[in-house]
């Protein structure tokens, strides 16, 4: 299977050694984009169905949710851009963003947690990795 790809909805799989690297990291809360997964077919489900992380990544997901109406969401995007910070609009009150493994996470976390405090966001740690929780 190695080199095998094959784009699933959202989600973009790679098989190699017999595993599945993922290329999502919006709806999930166990793994991030780039870690590698075990994966069974399910033939109940009709679906591959995780079984385990193989291999982390050291990226992390980081999950945003609007509190505040009067914000536009692509507005609060792009700060996080400017920290190298990729996301994906879910819709106009929600975005799921990574942070890749090579980015230092404490100000990410600070920005996040000034933003919480004022009321503008509400955000999830559903995928951090150990580097990122040493960090902060």
């Amino acid at each position: 299977m190695s080199g095998l790809s094959r784009r699933c909805g959202q989600i973009l799989l790679t098989a190699t050694r017999g595993f599945i690297n993922l290329t999502v990291f919006h709806f999930t809360s166990l793994i991030a984009t780039d870690d590698i997964v075990f994966a069974e077919y399910d033939e109940t489900e009709q679906m591959l169905t995780y079984q385990k992380t193989v291999e982390h990544s050291g990226n992390s997901t980081v999950q945003v949710v609007i509190m505040d109406k009067t914000v536009e969401i692509n507005n609060i995007r792009d700060i996080f851009k400017d920290f190298g910070c990729i996301s994906e609009r879910v819709n106009d009150g929600y975005f799921s963003m990574e942070v890749l493994y090579d980015k230092v996470y404490k100000p990410i976390k600070q920005k996040l947690t000034d933003l919480e405090e004022q009321g503008t966001i509400g955000y999830a740690e559903p995928c951090l990795s150990e580097k990122h929780k040493n960090e902060t």
